[in-house]
This record gives structure tokens, sequence and C-alpha cells, in this order.
């Protein structure tokens, strides 16, 4: 556990050399480069988690003076793994964040690997009753971002993203969205969605969702032993015809009549509620 401390001084136990060498502006052929290749998590939620979780992945740390109590016990584990942080005015967390949206505090992190779906794997999360929520071809991050933090918050602990060539897949826009939910779901990436989806309906009900009025609601689908998997497509064309004929059951949320669709994030928030939920509840 870390301990509740302030701040080392900026730059910390790497020394200022170390600590200039993070926030340069890497060129392309020199070691700095490599910076690029990091995925940053910004907001001091998203960064707590990663520090909570994975604190190996956190190679450098940048916080503004109003975060300078709050990233003393991350300063402090830097300082014991010997990696750099710093402290920074605002222009230049602007441009180490990518954003003027970083909520005062970024992690520089070692991008996370999204393995293949095994099928065994899929069976063992089905034996346990773990619903879960496959993404094929949600193409803003924001989205993806959104229901991931969704499904944290409802302590569910599985995503799966297709190999659709729109799906989002996880990048700092998404890390800052989902406010550290993705640091608490074991992601998975599911290729041949259509051809996988009729394998794993030995072991899930699988569920679409469809944009237009031609699904039953929420309320109406049938539950079984299975754990649901709850397949979320597109946020303008919905699901790929193929996806969408190896769906099981098709779930459409009424509305009035006056929008044509709610947004995916809020599509998955309500249909985790009411039947990822009420399926475990069972």
């Amino acid at each position: 556990m870390m301990r509740k401390t302030r701040p080392p001084r900026a730059g910390g136990a790497p020394g200022k050399r170390g600590a200039e060498a993070a926030v340069r502006v890497a060129r392309p052929g020199d070691a700095g480069a490599a910076e690029e290749k990091l995925t940053k998590i910004a907001g001091l939620s998203a960064v707590a988690a990663v520090f909570r979780r994975e604190p190996e992945r956190v190679v450098r740390l940048y916080y503004d003076d109003s975060m300078k109590t709050a990233a003393g016990p991350f300063c402090a584990e830097l300082a014991r793994l010997r990696r750099p942080y710093r402290l920074l005015p605002p222009e230049e967390m602007a441009r180490v964040a990518g954003t003027v949206l970083h909520g005062g505090i970024v992690a520089a992190v070692r991008p996370r690997e999204v393995p293949d779906l095994a099928l065994e794997t899929a069976k063992q999360w089905a034996k346990v009753g773990a619903a879960t929520v496959l993404l094929d071809g949600v193409g803003n991050p924001h989205n993806l971002g959104a229901i991931a933090r969704t499904l944290a918050f409802f302590g569910l602990g599985h995503l799966l993203l297709s190999d659709h060539p729109a799906q989002a897949g996880l990048s700092d826009a998404a890390y800052r969205v989902a406010e550290g939910g993705l640091e608490f779901l074991d992601v998975r990436r599911l290729t041949g969605v259509a051809q996988a989806l009729k394998n794993l309906r030995s072991h899930f009900h699988v569920v679409g969702t469809a944009l237009h009025a031609r699904g039953v609601p929420p309320e109406a689908v049938p539950l079984d032993r299975r754990p649901v998997l709850l397949v979320l497509g597109n946020e303008e064309n919905g699901l790929p015809p193929p996806t969408l004929a190896a769906c099981e059951t098709i779930v459409t949320i009424p509305g009035g009549g006056q929008i044509q669709s709610l947004n995916v994030s809020a599509t998955a928030a309500i249909l985790t509620y009411s039947l990822l939920l009420r399926q475990a509840e069972r």
C-alpha cells in the first residue's frame, strides 16, 4: 500500500536529467520517440486506478499544481520504481496529454495487450455466470470508454472488442472517459464474429441490439441458465447483418419516436441494468 505523503520535488528520484527527458519533445529516431507509443491516461480517477491495479505499467507521471497533494503517493511509488515524474505548468500539461481535458494529472503507461478470446476462456466465463458485452463496430472511443465505465460501475468484469474495421481500441480518449473503468475489465478480442458467436451459443445466450423497432423490449428477453452475451453495434449502422443473424434474441429499447435511437453508451447502460443484472440476480 502506498503511503500518503507530499510529492517529492519535481523530477524525483531519477534526478533532473531523467525528469527533463520525461517531458522533452520526442523526435523521430531518438530515444524519446518511444514516448509516442505510450498510452496517456488522464484524470485522477483513471490514474489512481492504474496505480492501484498495475503500477508497473506506469512509465512517467505528469501533474500540475492543483494535483500536488493527490500525486504524492504516485510519486512515492514511482520513486521506488526509479521512474520519473514532473510538476508542469498548464500549457505543458496540455501538450503532454494531447488535450486540455487532462484533469491536472497524466500517467504515460505501457499499452495493455488485448489478447484474442480463446474458446476455453469463454467457457470458464460462462461456467461462473459472467455476463459479457461485445462491441462490434463501435467506432467512437468516447463511447467505448463510457461503456467500460458502466460495466465497471455495475461490477461486470468482461468486455470484448470485435475485429470490425471501425471498432475503436484502448486509446487515450477511451481511458479518459472510462474514469478508471478499463482497469477493472478483462478486455479481449473476438475475431470472425459471426462464426464465433454461433460457437459461443452453447455457453452464452447471445443477445443482439437493433436500432429500429424489430426486437423485443428488455423485459421480454427470455433468460435461461446461460449468461447473456450482449452485442452492441456501430453508432450509425448498428450490427452487421452476419452478426445480427448469429444472435439468438434481438432486443430493442422502445422510445417515443421523436429520435431514431439512443447513443450506444446509453443503450449499454440501460441494458446492463435491465438485462444483464436481472439475469445475475436469478
